[in-house]
């Protein structure tokens, strides 16, 4: 079989009949369920998925079981899409028209250049996810993976060529961040701003559970409030950042659980680790500069999520539970963050109180640090949850926001710009587009004459 590379198609620059662009589709749609088969082969054998675990570790805070968990996840996808599931992807549809030869067609249609830029926290899982998503609807991407973890995004790429995948259907780059500043921007607004709303964002930020008044498996539920909030030292787009306690959870053992389960975390295990996040960026997008972008700088060090704690045990009422104290017996870099699994309590009246302690309260800390408050009845506080960015939801007494199925749909609602990951429709949604091409084939009928000009 010739080279069926995304590049060779030249589909941005010439015209293909319907018949031949339908055919070299279908040869990559088959090419691309062939590769997911064999990557998915690969990535089952112990030695491999073994390799690819200790690689994460190496670049990023993970225990060892969190990062096989990474691992798992990404070879379910790849088998999710072996064989003929691709070509499902661009699956279309035609509907009647007004008179006989006439079908309007609906089509998914790929954007061709498009550029994924992905976080450190996953470094295998969320770009090797996007990217192939990407590949399948017949993009040409450019990945560009957070520097600190690229080298596993590196060797899974060379995985992939290994298992058939053309090296000229994917620019993989490797920058420090004025490099990629000029291809693209730094920040989200400012590229929405720039690429003409050309952009879709799968994100998550401050992530809040409510336990209802329903008192049940404590224990469980301890444990499920410990992974949400700590696990990866709390790095992850969905970790717990906030929890809301019915009062009648406050009267249960379910706070002292939580300090001995955090207690149970340490270094040398990497069940609790570094914060990597280094900056958090504040913009403005300001219509009279080209820049267009004021940026305020949020070092999470150890130093900066200690004075955030202090911040927040000014507010009246409120109190430290557990934590709060620097990591110990490390060689981690200061300009990371080294901070034992912490939780404040505050008191929702407080929080509700005015706006300052509002934003002080929701403001996220990447990293294991969490909010605490209870709430009695009839005084669930929607201000709270319906002021934050709501998405993908996790209910029921085993809902995990780090423990969902591997083939969920996980990204933000509300908003044109939200991109999911991990499943057909956000495949279909993030990377293609809906194109209607209007066929016409008449006859044209008969007797018709020249009419008058309208």
């Amino acid at each position: 079989m010739e080279n069926l590379s995304l590049k060779s198609l030249k589909w941005m620059n010439q015209e293909f009949s319907c018949a031949s662009l339908e055919l070299i589709t279908a040869m990559l749609y088959l090419l691309y369920g062939d590769i997911s088969t064999k990557a998915a082969h690969m990535l089952a054998l112990p030695k491999v998925s073994d390799f690819f675990t200790r690689l994460i570790q190496r670049v990023a805070p993970k225990s060892y079981q969190q990062a096989a968990g990474e691992v798992f996840v990404t070879l379910k996808f790849l088998e999710n899409f072996c064989g003929d599931q691709v070509r499902f992807l661009a699956r279309s549809f035609a509907v009647p028209g007004n008179h006989h030869g006439q079908q309007s067609h609906g089509y998914r249609w790929p954007y061709g250049p498009v550029t994924i830029i992905t976080p450190f926290n996953f470094p295998l899982e969320i770009p090797l996810l996007q990217l192939m998503g990407a590949l399948y609807v017949g993009n040409k991407p450019l990945l560009k993976v957070d520097s600190k973890v690229s080298i596993v995004m590196e060797q899974m790429m060379r995985l992939l060529h290994y298992c058939g995948l053309p090296v000229e259907d994917v620019d993989f780059i490797n920058s420090d961040g004025k490099t990629m500043n000029k291809i693209l921007s730094r920040v989200a607004e400012k590229l929405a701003l720039d690429l003409k709303g050309r952009i879709r964002l799968e994100d998550a930020g401050f992530d809040w559970k409510v336990l209802g008044p329903d008192v049940q498996e404590v224990d469980y539920v301890a444990w499920v409030c410990d992974q949400d909030a700590y696990a990866c030292s709390g790095q992850k787009c969905s970790a717990q950042s906030m929890l809301f306690m019915h009062e009648n959870w406050a009267k249960t053992s379910l706070v002292s659980k939580l300090k001995d389960l955090a207690g149970r975390r340490k270094l040398e295990d990497l069940t609790i680790g570094p914060v990597l996040t280094v900056v958090s960026i504040s913009r403005m997008v300001l219509p009279t500069l080209s820049d267009g972008c004021i940026t305020q700088l949020h070092l999470f060090t150890t130093e900066a999520m200690l004075e955030h704690m202090e911040n927040l045990l000014q507010i009246q009422g409120s109190k430290l539970l557990f934590g709060g104290k620097p990591l110990k017996n490390h060689s981690i870099p200061s300009v990371y963050g080294a901070l034992e699994p912490t939780a404040v309590y505050v008191p929702i009246e407080e929080i509700l109180k005015d706006s300052k302690n509002y934003e002080l309260v929701t403001k996220e800390i990447f990293g294991p640090f969490q909010i605490v408050t209870e709430y009695k009845k009839d005084q669930l506080p929607l201000e709270v949850i319906g002021n934050s960015v709501n998405g993908t939801t996790y209910a029921g007494l085993r809902g995990r926001t780090t423990g969902a199925p591997q083939n969920h749909w996980f990204g933000p609602a509300g908003d044109p710009r939200g991109a999911g990951i991990g499943t057909p429709e956000a495949i279909k949604l993030v990377w293609s587009c809906h194109r209607e091409i209007i066929y016409d084939y008449g006859p044209v009928p008969q007797g018709w004459e020249l009419p008058a000009s309208t």
